[in-house]
């Protein structure tokens, strides 16, 4: 694509790997290695799903340059399901709800239609359901029919974006770089120093139990502190927020919950507080990322692996199981970097404010992303503290209208008309319910199921929906641009032997071996400029990253 046609590749038949080249015969294999070189690397490769290249990565392809179906697929209907034979009935005009269910063994399974032995395609035009189970991919010759079924949907998705503009055929062809690198996170693993792993849960969760026993007088002794502050309360459970609401009310906090957020508020109301607020940071690692965890998701080489996804589903961040999206700052020290290696960490600066001024195309506000800290002419220009601007900029993406910003946000509604026009636009849809779609035209819906509401209840549902809209707009963007920035990082560092360890919604990791991290520092920066020009078409608004070389991820201020 993209001038060039593509290949496609399937692989699951004992080993064996079938190709279709863009002219000539299949290719057909008894070892990945020879598949991946019996094809030029200018191929484009497509995929199903990115699950399916994985062991072409293992095999040691690069697949820069890729077309993943499913994810073109949720770009273009939004939603997380973008199965082969959803896929395929999008681009051919057929009901998805009328596509045949796998079979289940069971005597319904008789009175399904009769397909010939080698019918890929039903009559009624849908792919057979046991190809897309893969139980029916049991030769060669049907993997590459199955490889052919899935460039011909590469084909037609690939006009249709085209159809939509240059925008968004880039953003399908980065979402597809993301999803394969999703693959390689997986499979590569993040660095961990497990002796400093263990330390770090050992101070929060105590030694490692080896018995139901040994684990409740864990707890016990977590809990101690907590109780002790409050003497002669009796036995209350830290783990029922009822009991401990309860407690707190014994202690004069009286709190509508007792989430993170609200008890902050009281810490110096009383040392049950506190003593509460130190319980749940260690209950969570001891919990989540405990014992247990190490055990689990930390192989024996040190690496935490946990599966990777490109799109959430929604307004399509990247998403990361075992921990890696969600962890905690106590264990950052134990992101370490190997022996001889460091970690180049990059974190975008401001990056959905100056999304914000990028889509809506508001002249006055791309000025000021010119600005290292883009909150600060935004100030000037409304004639308030920063502290005050950054709250009323943040508070009109996520749909925030009262509060101490509520005066700076009339002032950005006269000072940027056009930014807030456009969140208003978004927002209006989305309390009717209608779609929104990114900057990169992923469609992203908010229909959510209001079912049997009285009118106060659909009043809410609307104003839920709207302030998700107001935001999907600008997060989904946002995710967008990172996910170029970190296709086009992925293969920059490749000759310095660097390689991308973790994604974090606007950071990235780097681990690049110690002599090359200047070249590789400068190669992410770059990276950055060069992926918002392609993004954005031009240099209108500027993005900035923070970035910096660590051993240890904890280093990065």
């Amino acid at each position: 694509m993209g001038g060039q046609q593509p290949g496609a590749v399937v692989v699951g038949v004992d080993g064996v790997g079938a190709a279709l080249p863009p002219h000539g015969d299949p290719v057909l294999a008894r070892d990945l290695p020879s598949l991946v070189a019996a094809l030029s690397p200018d191929t484009r490769w497509v995929t199903w799903s990115a699950a399916a290249v994985a062991p072409l990565v293992t095999a040691g392809a690069r697949l820069d340059r890729t077309w993943d179906v499913a994810e073109a697929h949720r770009l273009a209907h939004g939603g997380w399901a973008a199965g082969p034979e959803l896929a395929w009935a999008a681009v051919r005009g057929l009901d998805p709800a009328t596509a045949p269910a796998a079979p289940t063994g069971d005597l319904f399974d008789l009175l399904s239609d009769e397909l010939l032995a080698e019918q890929l395609v039903r009559d009624d035009g849908h792919l057979r359901a046991d190809a897309v189970t893969g139980a029916w991919l049991t030769t060669p010759e049907r993997c590459a029919a199955f490889a052919d079924a899935a460039r011909q949907v590469a084909a037609r998705q690939h006009e249709g974006m085209t159809a939509r503009g240059g925008r968004a055929l880039a953003t399908a062809h980065a979402e597809s770089a993301a999803a394969v690198l999703c693959v390689e996170l997986e499979q590569h693993g993040l660095p961990i120093d497990r002796a400093t792993a263990r330390r770090l849960v050992t101070e929060a969760a105590g030694d490692e139990p080896h018995s139901l026993d040994e684990e409740l007088a864990a707890r016990s002794t977590r809990d101690a502190p907590v109780l002790a502050a409050l003497p002669g309360t009796g036995h209350v459970d830290l783990r029922n927020p009822a009991q401990v609401k309860a407690m707190l009310a014994r202690a004069g906090v009286d709190v509508p919950s007792t989430r993170k957020w609200v008890l902050e508020a009281h810490r110096a109301t009383h040392p049950v507080v506190p003593a509460l607020l130190e319980w749940r940071k260690r209950e969570r690692i001891a919990t989540t990322y405990g014992w247990r965890w190490l055990r689990e998701h930390v192989g024996a080489d040190d690496r935490l692996r946990g599966a990777w996804a490109a799109c959430d589903g929604a307004a399509g961040r990247m998403t990361a199981q075992a921990g890696l999206h969600n962890l905690p700052a106590e264990l950052r020290p134990a992101v370490a970097a190997d022996e001889g290696w460091v970690f180049v960490r990059a974190d975008l600066g401001q990056v959905e404010p100056r999304v914000l001024a990028a889509v809506s195309r508001d002249e006055a506000f791309a000025a000021a992303t010119r600005e290292d800290d883009l909150y600060a002419p935004v100030a000037q220009r409304l004639g308030v503290e920063r502290s005050v601007a950054k709250i009323a900029v943040l508070a009109a993406m996520y749909g925030q209208r009262s509060g101490p910003a509520a005066e700076a946000l009339a002032g950005l509604e006269r000072e940027y008309p056009v930014a807030m026009a456009h969140l208003q636009r978004a927002q209006d849809r989305g309390r009717r319910g209608e779609p929104v779609r990114t900057f990169g035209g992923r469609l992203v819906r908010t229909d959510f199921s209001s079912g049997a509401l009285d009118a106060e209840a659909r009043d809410g549902l609307a104003a839920a929906r709207g302030r998700f809209a107001r935001n999907a707009v600008i997060q989904g963007s946002a995710a967008e641009l990172f996910k170029a920035w970190a296709a086009t990082v992925r293969v920059a560092v490749r000759p310095l032997q660097g390689r991308i360890v973790l994604c974090l919604h606007d950071e990235l990791l780097v681990h690049v071996p110690q002599e090359h991290a200047e070249q590789a520092a400068a190669l992410v920066d770059r990276a950055l400029t060069d992926a918002a020009r392609r993004w954005l078409g031009g240099e209108q608004v500027r993005f900035v990253a923070d970035t910096s070389i660590v051993r240890r991820w904890s280093e990065a201020k």
